[in-house]
């Protein structure tokens, strides 16, 4: 179910990227920006109605506090995605996106950063992600 929550993830984004960027040339980035923070948000508390409504003072118990940040992150991720889908297009935008989340991603788990287990080197990762960064060099020519 993993698998599948996952494509559909990677799906979703390429749609709303392509979305946000049409957003953004008919108003401005940062009103693009603050819309899909503001209907995410909407939708957030309309599924928390439905979803067991768990208190919403918990966050305040959070640690470490910085675990609080993601919806900064959020709306930078919304920028960025923007700005990129709007200057290389949404494929080699996306490929860009996907391999700068695996090697990031996989720094988090080798050096067990932001409360994940450390995971050990594995050469077939780091051959793995140096596959797919030669697959954007041959992707962009």
């Amino acid at each position: 179910m993993g698998i599948v929550i996952a494509l559909l993830s990677g799906a979703l984004m390429s749609i709303q990227g392509v979305m946000n960027t049409g957003v953004t040339k008919q108003s401005s980035i940062w009103t693009a920006a603050g819309w899909v923070q503001l209907s995410a948000f909407l939708v957030c508390i309309l599924m928390w109605f439905f979803s067991g409504r768990q208190p919403i003072g918990a966050l305040w118990q959070v640690e470490p506090r910085y675990m609080l940040l993601g919806g900064i992150l959020g709306a930078l991720i919304t920028y960025t995605v923007i700005r990129s889908m709007d200057s290389l297009g949404p494929a080699q935008s996306a490929l860009l996106i996907v391999i700068s989340q695996i090697i990031i991603a996989y720094g988090i788990e080798l050096f067990g950063l932001l409360g994940v287990e450390k995971a050990a080197f594995e050469w077939k990762k780091l051959i793995g992600a140096l596959v797919a960064i030669a697959g954007i060099i041959i992707f962009k020519h």
